[in-house]
């Protein structure tokens, strides 16, 4: 039977069991068949799916199956409505040395941030430059995507945290904390009802 961890991965630990620094194996004893899918910059934090299910490990890394992941972007300043079109449409960051335009994204500030637990360190505080909590939803996953993006449009990226996939979150999750979830719940929090059964 595959298993499936969620993790809140701290701000400096690296998305991987094994090498120089702090890593994944630090935080919790991961049975040693699972892996991450996908990764967060040693700098960025928040959710982490965990797993041995390669099927699943496919389909959410393949762009075809473009899936939904939302992030919490602090950044420096204050982001007018004209910066959060852009985002939405679009914009060109550099990927691997060659200019890429980003796939349409929802990008906006939210009414109200969710509860985070504080990051440590924290940012860098400076009194006369005011800073903003947007969230942007992608389907896509570009290295260091989302501060290329705010910083393209002129803000720069101050905290970064991946705060879902689909209809995972990390609501009510400590920094580090690990939880691991049934095949079923994450099957249908991802929107893939079936999604095991009907593919070999």
């Amino acid at each position: 039977m595959a298993r499936y961890f969620i993790i809140y991965k701290p701000f400096g630990v690296l998305s991987q069991f094994s090498g120089e620094g702090q890593t994944l194996a630090s935080l919790f004893h991961f049975p040693k068949t699972v892996y991450p899918v996908g990764r967060l910059d040693k700098d960025s934090e928040g959710l982490l799916l965990i797993t041995d299910d390669k099927q699943l490990n496919h389909h959410l890394l393949n762009p075809r199956f473009g899936h939904q992941r939302t992030y919490l972007a602090q950044v420096e300043g204050e982001p007018d409505q004209e910066a959060l079109k852009k985002l939405g449409n679009g914009v060109t960051i550099n990927v691997e040395g060659k200019m890429y335009q980003t796939k349409p994204a929802i990008a906006k500030i939210p009414e109200s941030v969710p509860e985070l637990p504080d990051r440590d360190p924290p940012i860098r505080y400076r009194k006369n430059v005011p800073d903003t909590w947007i969230s942007l939803t992608l389907i896509e996953g570009k290295n260091r995507q989302v501060r290329k993006m705010t910083a393209a449009v002129g803000f720069p990226t101050l905290r970064l945290v991946r705060w879902s996939m689909e209809k995972i979150t990390i609501e009510g999750f400590q920094v580090g904390e690990v939880r691991e979830l049934e095949q079923q719940e994450v099957y249908r929090a991802l929107g893939l009802t079936g999604f095991g059964k009907t593919r070999k």
